[in-house]
């Protein structure tokens, strides 16, 4: 047993889903901006998107590093999380989710903000197009960031959203560092690394263990339209750490070093909704990496977690299903 408290914290924004099925002519009469991107927006914005849709939507808990985090959680890690809510019944269902799912709840941040809210809308081919108004979340000063927020842990996986704000960024990525983290970051969208390209390269040159990225972001990463997936994976992981190239249905490539393997996917028969499959994909992988497994074993983790949560709406798995999964994943780490 490690002598960490934690196996794994999480940071980044703790944002509440609004889930939508809407009809592609939803988006193009409706919503500026790509088909499949994040968008921040103002509370007003928001609202006036939910406006339209009446009240044909759901809610789930939500948050790039907290989906990836309460994944790892329902496999069997010890998790904790460092970002802000705020103090309106949405923040205290959050926090509450948190907690039920087994995740140490003593690490949030709080204020009497409103709690963050992101819209996901849903077409018809189960790719999901946000839009988030980050509310407390976006609160989160530099100054509130320590090594305390990381004592006791052994390894963190921040979100790419942070990147939004840099000095954030940069407090969270110093503390967990100095704390003592080895450290995992997901490029989270390719709008995030359009903004934020330069100050990613020097992070991952500084020194990153593990790179989560889709085809839209190691794209955009280095600015390569034309290379195979399996080259930019090679590409990402020569500056010293293990880069993780997510292809949705068309599973993965990870590469360490001299290593590179291909990560096969878990069909499904039907798609509902894409929304949190990266992040499940990352927690399946972190639970695997953090346990000593191979990549191989870790990477099919990260299949079969991304594959379970595209067949419900929503990046939360049903409670039903976690045995199952749990069985699986034991299976898939003793080959």
């Amino acid at each position: 047993m490690s002598s960490h408290t934690f196996d794994l914290v999480g940071v980044g924004n703790p944002i509440m889903d609004l889930l939508a099925h809407v009809p592609e002519s939803f988006l193009s009469t409706h919503v500026a901006g790509d088909k499949g991107g994040m968008v921040l927006v103002d509370h007003t914005d928001i609202a006036d998107l939910v406006g339209k849709l009446g009240t044909d939507y759901a809610v789930t808990p939500g948050g790039s590093a907290a989906n990836a985090t309460l994944g790892a959680t329902r496999l069997g890690l010890r998790t904790t999380y460092v970002g802000k809510i705020g103090g309106d019944k949405t923040a205290a269902d959050y926090h509450a989710n948190f907690v039920a799912a087994g995740g140490d709840g003593n690490r949030f941040k709080r204020t009497n903000l409103p709690n963050g809210r992101c819209l996901s809308l849903v077409t018809p081919d189960g790719q999901r197009t946000m839009r988030t108004h980050l509310g407390a979340a976006m609160t989160l000063s530099p100054d509130e960031i320590s090594s305390a927020d990381f004592a006791s842990a052994r390894h963190a996986h921040i979100e790419g959203y942070l990147m939004f704000n840099p000095a954030l960024a940069d407090k969270v990525v110093a503390s967990a560092r100095a704390a003592g983290c080895t450290l995992s970051m997901d490029l989270a969208s390719f709008e995030v690394v359009n903004v934020a390209r330069d100050w990613l390269l020097a992070q991952i040159k500084q020194g990153v263990h593990v790179i989560f990225a889709n085809e839209d972001e190691i794209r955009a990463l280095f600015q390569d339209q034309t290379s195979g997936y399996d080259v930019l994976a090679r590409k990402l992981a020569g500056f010293g750490g293990i880069a993780a190239v997510k292809m949705g249905k068309d599973g993965a490539w990870i590469a360490r070093g001299a290593e590179l393997h291909r990560i096969q996917p878990v069909k499904v028969t039907k798609v509902v909704d894409t929304t949190g499959a990266g992040d499940a994909w990352a927690a399946g992988f972190l639970y695997g990496y953090l346990r000593g497994m191979s990549l191989p074993a870790a990477g099919a983790i990260g299949s079969l977690l991304g594959a379970e949560t595209v067949q419900h709406l929503g990046a939360t798995i049903p409670e039903m299903h976690w045995p199952r999964l749990r069985a699986q994943a034991t299976a898939l780490a003793k080959g």
